[in-house]
C-alpha cells in the first residue's frame, strides 16, 4: 500500500482575513482524500502564535477531527516551522526529543491576507525547503500589493482602471491635498482600499468628501499604503488559473447583483448567504470574449511570475464593452461559497481533483527549484 502524504494545512494568522482562512482550511481538509493524504492542522492565532495540531483542531468543527493526524499525547509547549531543510516540518520548542517532530511532505498555506499570502510565510517555507502549494515569494508579495500588481499589469500591456495611491503618513500630513488630487484625478464616486489586503476588508465606496475621508481613515487602519480606484459601471467577471510554467484558465464566472442595495461585493456579501449577490458560472459571455478573458488572466498570472493557483478579477464595461483587469489573488478563497473551486468544477475539475493537482504542482515547483545552483 503506498505511503500517505503528510500535508500540513496552515490557517488563521495575523490578518483581517483570519476567519476566512479557517473556512478555507475546513473545506480543504474535508475534500482531501483520506486514502492519499494524512492532514496535519497547523493554526496560527490572531496574535501570531503557532499552535500544535491538537490545539489547531479545536478551531475547526468537531466533525473534522477524525480526518486529522493528531497525536494522542501531543508534546507540551509551542511549536514553530523551522527554516531548516533537515527538519521539513514542525517541532516542539520545549522538547529536545527529535521524535516529536511533525515531518511534512508538503504544506498547503490556506492563508489569506498579510503574514500569509504576502510572501512572508512563503519565505519561511522556502528556507525550510518544504514543497508548498501556491505562488512563491515574489509573486505572493507582488500579488498582495495592489499598487505593485497594477504596475506589472501595465508593463505587460494589460488594461486597468484609473487609480492613484499614497501613504498613510502623507494622508496624515496633507489630507486636503490628497482629497483634491483624488477629486481631480479619479472623481467621485470611487473606491478606497488598503493596498495589501483581500476579501474586501477595509474597502469602502466614497460618494462625497465626507465619505471619502472616512473611507481613507478606514483603509489606513489596515495598511500604510492606500489605493483609490475609479468606479466602473461594469460586470464583475472572474477567471481561475491553475499551473506553473504552462498555466491553464477555467471557464469565467460572474457575480450578479440581485439587489441594487448591494453596491459592491463587501465582506458580508462574499461570505454570507444574503441572497443579494449570486455567482454564475459559466458566465453568460460569447465564446470569443471567454477566450479573451482566459488569455488575459494567464497574462496577468505570468506578469507576476505566478505558480500554482490564482484568481484574476475583471471589469467588463457595460456601455463600451471594454475589458479591464482589476486585480489578482494568489490564494483565493476556497470556502464552500468561493468562486475559485466553483469555476474549476464547472470546467470539469472537481474540488478533490483540484487539490490533487495543486499538491502535484507544489512538488513540481520544488523539483524545478532544486535544479538551480545555490553555491559556486
Amino acid at each position: 500500500m503506498p505511503k500517505k502524504l503528510r500535508v500540513g494545512v496552515i490557517f488563521g494568522g495575523r490578518s483581517g482575513e483570519h476567519e476566512v482562512s479557517i473556512r478555507s482550511a475546513q473545506a480543504i481538509i474535508q475534500a482531501f482524500s483520506q486514502k492519499q493524504f494524512e492532514v496535519v492542522p497547523i493554526a496560527i492565532s490572531k496574535e501570531g502564535k503557532w499552535l500544535p495540531p491538537a490545539q489547531s483542531a479545536q478551531l475547526l468543527p468537531a466533525g473534522l477531527h477524525r480526518l486529522l493526524a493528531l497525536r494522542s499525547d501531543p508534546p507540551a509547549g509551542d511549536v514553530a516551522l523551522l527554516g531548516d531543510p533537515s527538519h521539513k516540518g514542525l517541532i516542539a520548542l520545549e522538547s529536545q526529543n527529535s521524535s516529536v517532530a511533525e515531518k511534512l511532505d508538503v504544506v498547503f498555506p490556506a492563508m489569506h491576507g498579510t503574514f500569509g499570502e504576502d510572501g512572508t510565510l512563503q519565505g519561511l517555507l522556502e528556507m525550510a525547503d518544504v514543497p508548498y502549494v501556491g505562488c512563491g515569494v515574489l509573486a505572493s508579495s507582488c500579488g498582495m500589493d495592489k499598487v505593485t500588481m497594477k504596475s506589472l499589469f501595465v508593463q505587460a500591456g494589460l488594461p486597468i482602471c484609473k487609480h492613484i495611491w499614497f501613504l498613510r503618513s502623507q494622508w496624515r500630513a496633507e489630507p486636503d491635498k490628497i482629497l483634491r488630487k483624488i477629486k481631480s484625478s479619479i472623481g467621485l464616486p470611487c473606491f478606497v482600499k488598503p493596498a495589501n489586503l483581500g476579501s474586501s476588508v477595509g474597502i469602502s465606496r466614497a460618494k462625497d468628501k465626507t465619505s471619502l475621508s472616512d473611507a481613507i481613515e478606514l483603509a489606513a487602519e489596515y495598511d500604510r499604503k492606500i489605493i483609490v480606484e475609479e468606479e466602473i459601471d461594469g460586470r464583475e467577471i472572474e477567471c481561475a488559473i491553475l499551473g506553473n510554467d504552462e498555466p491553464s484558465a477555467s471557464l469565467p464566472g460572474e457575480y450578479v447583483v440581485n439587489d441594487e442595495s448591494a453596491r459592491f461585493l463587501d465582506y458580508t456579501e462574499k461570505y454570507s448567504s444574503t441572497g443579494n449577490v449570486s455567482f454564475v458560472v459559466p458566465a453568460p459571455l460569447s465564446k470569443s470574449l471567454t477566450t479573451k478573458i482566459q488569455k488575459m488572466a494567464i497574462q496577468a498570472f505570468q506578469a507576476i511570475d505566478g505558480s500554482g493557483l490564482a484568481r484574476v478579477d475583471f471589469f467588463l464595461h457595460r456601455k463600451t464593452g471594454k475589458l479591464l483587469v482589476n486585480e489578482l489573488n494568489t490564494m483565493p478563497g476556497l470556502t464552500e461559497v468561493s468562486g475559485y473551486p466553483k469555476m474549476w468544477e464547472a470546467s470539469g475539475l472537481p474540488f478533490q481533483k483540484l487539490l490533487d493537482s495543486l499538491v502535484e504542482l507544489a512538488f513540481e515547483r520544488n523539483r524545478e527549484k532544486a535544479l538551480t545552483r545555490t553555491t559556486r
